[in-house]
């Protein structure tokens, strides 16, 4: 089990699909690093020597922000923009999408699931 910025990463899988399940490291953030540390990207995790993953480790802890400390920036900056009330900021406050896309059709991740406005019909008089 290799420990990368403290999240365990899978060691069956390739160096450059693991290191993806590190927030805030993508594909393209993957294949810089292990350029940065010459080690092959198609490598298994379990292969990798000890230096190679310290290297790794190195690399990531020095020039990239990652995990919990840019989960922190992401919500400050998230928190900034609702407090100076900006319209970005309002979006999502009431949960709504922040980046121009649609809301009359779609945007059910955002919204919630459907809730139906004018859903009831007058009953037709009961026959007495």
């Amino acid at each position: 089990m290799a420990r990368i910025a403290g999240v365990t990463v899978p060691t069956t899988k390739r160096v450059e699909v693991a290191l993806t399940y590190i927030y805030g490291i993508g594909p393209s953030r993957s294949k810089q690093i292990l350029e940065t540390v010459n080690v092959d990207l198609n490598t298994r995790v379990k292969d990798l020597t000890e230096s190679e993953l310290t290297r790794i480790r190195d690399e990531i802890n020095q020039n990239y922000t990652v995990e919990g400390e840019l989960q922190r920036l992401v919500t400050t900056n998230i928190k900034r923009l609702k407090d100076i009330g900006s319209y970005r900021g309002l979006r999502h406050k009431v949960n709504l999408p922040s980046r121009g896309q649609r809301t009359r059709t779609n945007a059910r991740t955002r919204r919630g699931k459907k809730i139906t406005v004018g859903g009831t019909k007058k009953k037709a008089p009961a026959k007495t």
